[in-house]
């Protein structure tokens, strides 16, 4: 079990070792997280809340595992981490393996609804909806069915460009939630402890990509599931 405090910048460039999914599907935005935005969330799970050490954690549509591969790191007592997608898992599987890691994480190609059972602590980074709208919502209420304690990634609604060179300065920022998120997440038995905003960068990976790299806001939803 992890006892030492592992610094941010630490855990980050931990995780840039990760490798990214070989052959991304647009159609299931297979974006891999960045390493920063991921270094956050765990750091966040692990030393504000203390959700990640010694407890048991799933990463809900988990890619190549740069969530579950950072929680077993910082000391989770067993993480399953769950993916559609055969290639990425295969690509988790190895990941986990360079990091003599393999042990304490279980790795499945999985539909959401095959998930089942109780986790004190659900990751995940779900698709924002860009391709298929509303994609995120089928995470948020699976993981509200199997987790303690949820920490899901959303596209944030702020767009100005002040908030987003203020977050350039501070790097995270209390926000208030989404009037949606926090409806849905009311009404399958949830609560929003917190929301945090930070950004996140997407280099460029599809043809229809336009940008050398693309800059936007996202929102670190903290929820309490009343239905554990």
């Amino acid at each position: 079990m992890q006892r030492r405090i592992i610094r941010k910048l630490e855990l980050e460039t931990f995780l840039s070792k990760v490798k990214a999914h070989p052959s991304p599907k647009p159609s299931l935005e297979q974006y891999t997280i960045p390493s920063d935005v991921a270094a956050t969330i765990l750091h966040i799970a692990a030393y504000t809340y203390d959700d990640l050490i010694g407890k048991t954690v799933l990463d809900l549509g988990c890619g190549t595992g740069r969530l579950a591969i950072g929680a077993a790191y910082l000391g989770a007592q067993h993480v399953v981490g769950v993916d559609i997608d055969k290639k990425a898992i295969k690509t988790a599987i190895k990941n986990s393996s360079m990091f003599n890691l393999k042990e304490k994480i279980e790795w499945a190609t999985a539909d959401l609804d095959a998930v089942h059972g109780k986790f004190d602590t659900v990751l995940q980074n779900p698709p924002f909806g860009v391709q298929k709208r509303g994609a995120d919502r089928k995470f948020l209420i699976k993981a509200l069915q199997v987790g303690k304690k949820i920490y899901s990634l959303h596209k944030s609604l702020h767009k100005e460009k002040s908030f987003m060179e203020k977050l350039k300065k501070v790097k995270v920022m209390p926000v208030s939630p989404s009037p949606f998120i926090r409806r849905l997440t009311k009404e399958n038995g949830g609560e929003i402890k917190a929301t945090y905003a930070m950004l996140m960068k997407i280099p460029h990976m599809f043809p229809f990509h336009t940008k050398e790299k693309h800059e936007f806001i996202v929102e670190l939803y903290v929820i309490n599931s009343e239905s554990y």
